[in-house]
């Protein structure tokens, strides 16, 4: 099947990087409607569809997963205007935005970038993550050391810790699992493999080898989001009545 993506896909984002100015851009938005932004879509559709059989918890939708490409640079030392990728990321349902694991993959000048795992969880995500490591920890390791994770992403990345949190003994026998500040899973091509016509299912055949990492992260904090929402409620419109 023929990638969405073409050469002259790549092309705008080199050029992109060349003249990252706002003026450049207008000039030839419709050139990234046509050759970015409109492959990029095409993608998201088939995923929508695939996540069907085999993510069906993780947002597909254009709206909601396609990152805009002009940049926020309030807080930012580089303020150029514009992002020089195209990116998307499938964050699960049920969750509020930005939390939980999901899916992303981007397509840059120079890389393509396909991944998922939770990537900036924050403190109380991270402690419920390493909660659920810590009481289920070899489930952890089944899904990281399976034949299909190994042969499709290699191992568990991630930023780490240099001792064993707070909290834990330094012997736990999830010790290594528990050191991570991140708990991602990617693979990294050259630039011309978005032009390729297995991209696509190799985009499809990276995700299904993440998913069931993907799933074990959520289910912490799933459980932590449906039981802050009970709470909510509760404080909303008081207890039921006896």
């Amino acid at each position: 099947m023929p990638s969405p993506f073409t050469r002259k896909t790549l092309a705008f984002l080199r050029a992109l990087k060349r003249n990252n100015d706002r003026e450049w851009f207008r000039a030839r938005k419709a050139d990234y409607e046509q050759h970015v932004r409109g492959p990029m879509v095409a993608v998201l559709a088939r995923l929508a569809n695939d996540f069907r059989t085999f993510a069906p918890e993780l947002v597909a939708d254009p709206r909601i997963c396609l990152f805009r490409i002009y940049r926020d640079t309030r807080f930012s030392e580089d303020k150029s205007p514009l992002k020089t990728h195209v990116a998307a990321h499938f964050p699960p349902r049920g969750f509020p935005r930005p939390e939980g694991a999901g899916l992303y993959f981007e397509v840059a000048p120079t890389w393509v970038w396909i991944g998922g795992g939770i990537y900036m969880p924050t403190t109380s995500e991270l402690q419920a993550i390493r909660e659920h490591v810590a009481s289920t920890h070899p489930r952890l390791h089944r899904i990281v050391t399976s034949t299909t994770f190994r042969r499709v992403i290699g191992q568990l990345s991630g930023d780490r810790l240099t001792r064993v949190p707070r909290g834990y003994d330094k012997t736990h026998p999830a010790a290594n699992y528990l050191q991570h500040k991140q708990f991602l899973a990617f693979r990294e091509f050259d630039a011309e493999f978005a032009i390729e016509d297995h991209f696509y299912a190799e985009l499809v055949r990276t995700f299904k080898a993440i998913m069931p990492l993907v799933r074990f992260l959520n289910e912490p904090l799933r459980s932590r989001s449906t039981e802050a929402q009970r709470t909510q409620r509760f404080l909303d419109f008081g207890s039921p009545r006896l």
